[in-house]
C-alpha cells in the first residue's frame, strides 16, 4: 500500500511516453525549467532592485502633504 517498486514507475514512464511522446516531455520540461529560472532570478532580483522602472511614478523632492490623523468612532 505504501510506496511503488521500481516495475510500477516503469510503467507509468512507459505509458506517459506513449501518451505524451519525447518531444512534447521535452517541451515541457524546457518549458518548466524557464519558469523556475524566472522565477528564481525574480527573487533574487527582488531583493537587490532599487532603480526606477517606467511603470513606477517618480518621486516630488520637496513636496510635503499635511494630514490630520483621527481615530474612527464606532456607531
Amino acid at each position: 500500500m505504501g510506496s511503488f517498486s521500481i516495475t510500477h514507475w516503469l510503467i507509468v514512464l512507459v505509458i506517459v511516453l506513449l501518451i505524451f511522446g519525447t518531444k512534447k516531455l521535452r517541451n515541457i520540461g524546457s518549458d518548466l525549467g524557464g519558469a523556475v529560472k524566472g522565477f528564481k532570478d525574480g527573487v533574487k532580483g527582488g531583493e537587490n532592485d532599487t532603480a526606477v522602472t517606467p511603470e513606477q511614478p517618480t518621486q516630488h523632492v520637496g513636496r510635503t502633504i499635511d494630514v490630520k490623523a483621527e481615530e474612527k468612532v464606532k456607531s
